[in-house]
């Protein structure tokens, strides 16, 4: 049990299909794929298509702007590597590209976050490998 020191936080696991996400995110840019034949974005990182099948894609970058699509507040960490944070919000955000993601809402209240609330991204360098995007509100 850690007392002296603060507890590590879970992080993503990177595999060779999400690998150049997390690439591209240590350059703090938010790529996703798009499909070569049908020309629709997706996510998560897989090597086919999940609109027409497809098995070409290349890596597009994002905005980086969003709006808050659903979001909780988590007052009760579930791992307590979060504890000192709480209260927190996660959120399901979606880009102006239409793409969903999970992250947390960071630069307000929790209980100033509301649906629809424009956001933009922000990268969290956790270390030399992880890069988390994060999104504030937009002035």
């Amino acid at each position: 049990m850690m007392r002296n020191q603060e507890m590590s936080k879970p992080l993503p696991g990177i595999s060779e299909e999400n690998k150049p996400f997390w690439d591209y995110m240590k350059q703090h840019e938010f790529r996703v794929q798009k499909c070569l034949e049908c020309s629709k974005l997706f996510y998560p990182p897989t090597p086919m298509c999940p609109h027409c099948m497809s098995m070409e894609s290349e890596w597009v970058k994002l905005s980086g702007k969003a709006k808050v699509y659903s979001f909780v507040i988590v007052h009760q960490a579930r791992h307590p590597a979060f504890a000192r944070e709480a209260p927190y919000v996660v959120a399901i955000i979606e880009t102006e590209e239409g793409i969903r993601y999970t992250t947390n809402i960071i630069g307000c209240k929790p209980e100033d976050v509301f649906v629809d609330m424009p956001v933009e991204v922000v990268y969290e360098d956790v270390n030399d490998k992880i890069t988390l995007p994060k999104f504030k509100p937009v002035n």
